[in-house]
């Protein structure tokens, strides 16, 4: 495959998710508050992180929805890519860390129904990780503190 077509096949689909989830976020749609106020009821249980919690669930989805447009803009622009793909690296780590340590989980209830996506979204983060990572591998030389290895 060539190495260009293997790269913005890396590239398109971090985009993609990225940028189709925004309206969630932005628009604080049910399912994002359903995610963030799980995950902000698990950081008020920690002593270490009580202060953030409350923050973190108003504010949450869109600061990261705003680190993830800001990720996809440098994803799509091939003299950014790199730190694009460090900052999606980055934002999407967190995710899939929520997902496995928290009760978010990995299959999560979208409304209050009770209904799930089967593990839809767990499952495109850990897509994007690994698109991000072979981004990460393949543009390396374009990171400073890498060097031109």
């Amino acid at each position: 495959m060539n190495k260009k077509i293997l790269i913005w096949a890396l590239v398109l689909f971090p985009v993609f998710v990225f940028i189709q989830s925004l309206f969630f976020k932005f628009a604080g749609s049910e399912e994002t508050k359903i995610i963030f106020d799980t995950i902000a009821d698990w950081m008020a249980g920690i002593s270490l992180f009580t202060a953030v919690a409350e923050p973190f669930r108003l504010y949450g989805g869109i600061t990261v929805g705003v680190v993830e447009l800001i990720a996809s803009i440098l994803l799509l622009i091939p003299a950014t890519r790199a730190w694009g793909a460090l900052i999606g690296f980055g934002v999407i780590s967190g995710a899939i860390f929520f997902h496995l340590f928290t009760p978010l989980g990995i299959v999560r209830v979208v409304d209050a129904a009770g209904n799930t996506d089967s593990g839809a979204l767990f499952a495109m983060a850990c897509g994007v990780w690994l698109c991000c990572a072979g981004l990460l591998w393949l543009e390396k030389r374009r990171l400073p503190f890498v060097g031109s290895t």
